[in-house]
C-alpha cells in the first residue's frame, strides 16, 4: 500500500465517527467542508456515508449534489443513492439511477448491481405498480444467479402482489428454496389485500410458524370483507396457541366486535389493553369507543372518551356518531361544540354524525345550519351521505317539497338510500304523492326489494286505499319476490352465534327446536291456567 493511499485511509477513518454521529444537514455541511478541505471529495467511501446521513434526514437534493461531484462512483455509492431514493418514495429516480448504473462504463473498476441493489429497485417497481418493469428486473436477477437469496425473492414476491399478479407470486413462492416468515406473510397479505380470504386461509394453514403479523393480517382480512365471526375465531385461535395480541391486532378485532355486538369480548380487550399499556394509543381508544357505542353501551363509550389523554378528529367523530345512533342528538351537538372549542377541525365524517343526529331528532334548523357550516366554514364538499341525511331530515319534518328540490339539485345521482328514506318519511306523514315518486325510482334501482313494495302498501292501507294494496300484493306475487330472511346474533361464553330464519344447519338445531316446543307448551299451559282461574 502506497503512502498516499495509506494517508487517505487514515483521513477517511478520521471522518467516520463524525458522520456516524451526524444528525442534521447543517452539521453535515460543515463536515463536508472539511472533507473538501482535505481533497477527499472523490472518496466513494465518505460520499456514501454522507448520502446515508441525507437519507436519514430526507434531504434528497443534497444527495444529488454529492453524487454529481464524484467522477467515478462505485457500486456502494450507487446502492446508497438508490436506497435513499427508495426510502423517500422517489421510485422513478430509483429506476433511473439503476439504468444509469447498468450503462456505466466497465473500465478498470467495473460497476455491477449486486445483492444489495436489487431489493430496492424491485421495491420501486412495486411502488410504481409496474409489472412489466418488475419482470425485466426479475430477468436481471435470474441472469446474475441471485434468485437463491431470500431477501431478493421476498422483494420480487411483494412486487408481484402489489401489482395484483397473484399467479406470478405463487409461481415464485413455489420455486423458492428457502422461505422465511416474511415470504409467508407476504403471500398471505397479498391475498388479504385482494379480498381472497379462502386462498389466504390455505397459505395460513400451511405456514409452519406464524407471527403476530400473520394472525393480524387474517383478522383484518376477514373484518374487511364482513366475515366478522371468522375474524373472532382467528383471534381466539391466536390466544390458544399463546400468541399475545399487540395493539394492531386489537384494533382489527375490535372492529369485528363492533359489528357482531360482542360486548363481553370487547370488555375483555379493554381490560387487556389497559393492563398492557395500550390505552395510551389514540387508535385503541377510538376503536373501543366505537365498539361500546355499537354494542349499546354508549355510557361506557362516553366515560372512555372523557378520560382520553389525546383526542384526534376520529375520536370526536366516533363519539358524535355513537351519540347520534343512540338518539342523543343534544349530546352529539354538545360534543361538537366542545370539539370546536378544542380547535380540532372536523371532517366529512363528523358532519355525517351531526346531520344524522339532527335527522333522528327532527332538528330542522340545526341540520340546515350545520349543512351550510360544513360548506362555507370548513370547505367540505357534501357527499351523498350528507345529502342523504339532510333529505331524511326534511322528510321526517314533513318538508317534502324542499326535499324533492334538494334531490333535483344534488350534484350526484340519488341512490336507493335517499329514495328509501323519503318513502319511509311518507309513511309517517301519509304523503302519497311523494311516496309514488320515490317508489318509481326505487323500482328502477332495487326492482327485487320486497321491503319497498310492503312500505308503499302500508301507506295505501293507512289511507284506506285497499284496491291499491291488493294491486301491490299481486305485483309481489307475480314477480316471485321473497323477503330477506331475518337474522339475529347473540354472544354466549365469548362466542357469537348467528341465527337465520329457516336455517337448521347448526349441529344443535334439534335441541333448539325442542326447547322452543317446551317453552311454547309451557306458555300454553300458563295461559290455560290463567283462563281457568279467571273463570
Amino acid at each position: 500500500m502506497t503512502t498516499n493511499i495509506l494517508t487517505t485511509r487514515i483521513l477517511e477513518n478520521m471522518f467516520v465517527p463524525m458522520l456516524q454521529n451526524c444528525v442534521s444537514i447543517a452539521k453535515l455541511k460543515k463536515i463536508h467542508a472539511q472533507i473538501l478541505k482535505f481533497s477527499l471529495s472523490q472518496s466513494n467511501f465518505l460520499v456514501t456515508k454522507m448520502v446515508d446521513v441525507c437519507d436519514h434526514n430526507g434531504e434528497i437534493n443534497y444527495v444529488n449534489l454529492l453524487f454529481k461531484e464524484v467522477i467515478n462512483p462505485n457500486t456502494h455509492l450507487y446502492n446508497a443513492v438508490i436506497r435513499a431514493y427508495t426510502h423517500n418514495h422517489l421510485y422513478v429516480l430509483t429506476v433511473s439511477m439503476f439504468k444509469q448504473m447498468l450503462r456505466h462504463p466497465h473500465g478498470k473498476d467495473p460497476i455491477f448491481p449486486d445483492k444489495f441493489t436489487y431489493p430496492f429497485v424491485i421495491k420501486s417497481c412495486g411502488g410504481l405498480i409496474s409489472h412489466g418493469l418488475g419482470t425485466q428486473v426479475h430477468g436481471h436477477v435470474f441472469k446474475k444467479g441471485l434468485l437463491g437469496i431470500v431477501v431478493i425473492e421476498n422483494s420480487l414476491l411483494n412486487m408481484y402482489l402489489k401489482c395484483d399478479n397473484v399467479i406470478d407470486a405463487h409461481n415464485l413462492f413455489g420455486e423458492m428454496r428457502e422461505r422465511d416468515v416474511i415470504s409467508w406473510n407476504g403471500l398471505i397479505c397479498g391475498h388479504v389485500k385482494l379480498g381472497q380470504m379462502k386462498k389466504a386461509k390455505v397459505v395460513f394453514e400451511e405456514m409452519p410458524v406464524k407471527s403476530i403479523v400473520t394472525w393480524t393480517a387474517m383478522i383484518s382480512g376477514y373484518t374487511r370483507i364482513g366475515c366478522y365471526a371468522d375474524a373472532l375465531d382467528v383471534f381466539r385461535r391466536m390466544q390458544m396457541v399463546g400468541v399475545k395480541p399487540d395493539w394492531v391486532s386489537l384494533v382489527a378485532v375490535l372492529r369485528a366486535c363492533s359489528q357482531l355486538g360482542a360486548l363481553e369480548l370487547g370488555k375483555w380487550i379493554h381490560f387487556y389493553a389497559d393492563k398492557n399499556g395500550f390505552l395510551g394509543k389514540t387508535c385503541i381508544c377510538n376503536a373501543l369507543i366505537e365498539m361500546y357505542a355499537k354494542c349499546g353501551s354508549i355510557n361506557e363509550a362516553l366515560l372512555l372518551f372523557n378520560v382520553m389523554c389525546e383526542r384526534d378528529v376520529i375520536s370526536w367523530s366516533t363519539m358524535i356518531m355513537g351519540l347520534s345512533n343512540h338518539g342523543k342528538a343534544g349530546e352529539a351537538i354538545q360534543v361538537f361544540r366542545e370539539m370546536e372549542r378544542a380547535k380540532v377541525e372536523p371532517n366529512a365524517i363528523t358532519f355525517v354524525g351531526l346531520l344524522s343526529a339532527c335527522a333522528h331528532a327532527g332538528f330542522l334548523d340545526e341540520g340546515l345550519n350545520y349543512f351550510e357550516l360544513m360548506r362555507n366554514e370548513y370547505n367540505i364538499e357534501p357527499g351523498i351521505e350528507h345529502y342523504g341525511c339532510l333529505i331524511d331530515l326534511l322528510g321526517r319534518t314533513g318538508c317534502f317539497e324542499r326535499a324533492l328540490e334538494l334531490v333535483k339539485d344534488m350534484p350526484m345521482k340519488p341512490d336507493s338510500a335517499i329514495w328509501g328514506s323519503l318513502l319511509s318519511s311518507c309513511r309517517i306523514h301519509g304523503n302519497l304523492d311523494t311516496a309514488v315518486i320515490a317508489m318509481e325510482h326505487l323500482v328502477e334501482l332495487e326492482p327485487d326489494d320486497t321491503g319497498n313494495y310492503v312500505l308503499l302498501s302500508n301507506i295505501y292501507a293507512t289511507l284506506g286505499k285497499w284496491d291499491a294494496v291488493s294491486r301491490l300484493r299481486k305485483i309481489i306475487r307475480s314477480k316471485s319476490l321473497k323477503k330477506t330472511p331475518g337474522c339475529s346474533m347473540i354472544e354466549v361464553d365469548n362466542t357469537v352465534q348467528e341465527f337465520v330464519s329457516g336455517d337448521d344447519s347448526k349441529p344443535f338445531s334439534n335441541d333448539l327446536y325442542w326447547m322452543l316446543e317446551l317453552i311454547n307448551l309451557q306458555d300454553k299451559t300458563d295461559n290455560e291456567g290463567k283462563v281457568t282461574l279467571q273463570d
